[in-house]
């Protein structure tokens, strides 16, 4: 089904109906492949933080029955009541995805349903078992479209249909629109969004969450002209652009302090303006990731931005 500006559909039916419901079978196509639910979903294995957030931001904490390649700790707002299953550090396999007996298995990314992983989407749904990519994660129908926030909460729309919890979905996204709303963009400042690597360092691109964020935050990426979500650069193109503001994305591999460490040792970088003012704002690797935390993640950006010297 289709499922754009849907999620502003939901809240002007919220507004007129005590409670939605989902009227399955329900039919949806997800990144490619047709995928029909006869009931909410009862057992779930989550594969990235981006996944397993979002159903627990939903209250279905309770239908997860394995997590795989978490990225970081939840946010104590939609912790679990108790700690969830871990199938693996990385991506589980497909033996001990089905060994957690699931009927749907939710992906972050498209490349977890591979044979070599948690086993492609045809041969789970031969056994019975559903699946979903996250569609900002979406690759294999070509170049991605431009992401924007309205794709995160077509997302949380589309989840709450899945499990038939559509009052909390469009209760989520009208909690996300109002701090949305709520951000104030600043103006005239450019800026780079470091993820990670060193030697060829691996920044945000014109098409991503990267670029939605920065352009929430009012800031002009120095990469936006790539078409793409995620891109390699060079020092020297960064050096050239010199961008005002760094964000630095903080992951266990690649942390904040290692980055600035290589930003200030690196004497191709040592000069550039936000490293000698030290004008860096740090976002956790789960957060950077498009999903139920990049508004929140955004908002806390916008008051580290406000609190630098320019």
């Amino acid at each position: 089904m289709a499922i754009a500006a849907l999620s502003g559909l939901l809240f002007a039916a919220a507004l007129s109906s005590p409670a939605l419901a989902t009227d399955y079978p329900l039919t949806i196509e997800n990144c490619g492949t047709t995928v029909t639910f006869d009931a909410p979903p009862e057992r779930v294995v989550t594969i990235k933080s981006t996944a397993t957030e979002l159903l627990l931001a939903l209250g279905l904490g309770d239908r997860i029955v394995g997590v795989g390649f978490q990225d970081g700790p939840v946010p104590d707002e939609w912790a679990p009541a108790s700690p969830l299953t871990v199938l693996a550090d990385r991506v589980p396999s497909q033996e001990v995805v089905l060994e957690a007996e699931p009927d749907f298995v939710y992906g972050g990314w498209e490349s977890s349903f591979a044979a070599d992983g948690a086993g492609t989407r045809d041969s789970l749904h031969a056994l019975g078992v559903a699946t979903y990519v996250a569609p900002t994660a979406c690759r294999s129908e070509g170049t991605p479209e431009k992401l924007s926030f309205e794709d995160v909460f077509d997302q949380i729309v589309e989840m709450g249909l899945i499990f038939d919890v559509e009052d909390r979905a469009t209760q989520l996204v009208a909690e996300q629109r109002t701090m949305l709303e709520e951000i104030k963009p600043t103006s005239n400042l450019t800026g780079l969004w470091y993820s990670s690597a060193t030697s060829t360092p691996y920044v945000g691109a014109g098409l991503g969450g990267p670029q939605m964020t920065m352009e929430a935050l009012g800031i002009a990426n120095i990469f936006a002209d790539v078409d793409d979500t995620w891109t390699s650069a060079s020092w020297e193109a960064i050096v050239d652009e010199d961008p005002d503001v760094m964000i630095l994305v903080d992951a266990a591999w690649n942390s904040v302090t290692q980055k600035i460490t290589l930003l200030n040792d690196n004497p191709a970088t040592a000069n550039l303006s936000a490293v000698l003012n030290e004008r860096y704002i740090t976002i956790p690797f789960p957060a950077a990731e498009p999903g139920i935390r990049s508004i929140p993640a955004t908002a806390d950006l916008a008051r580290q931005l406000q609190e630098l010297d320019f």
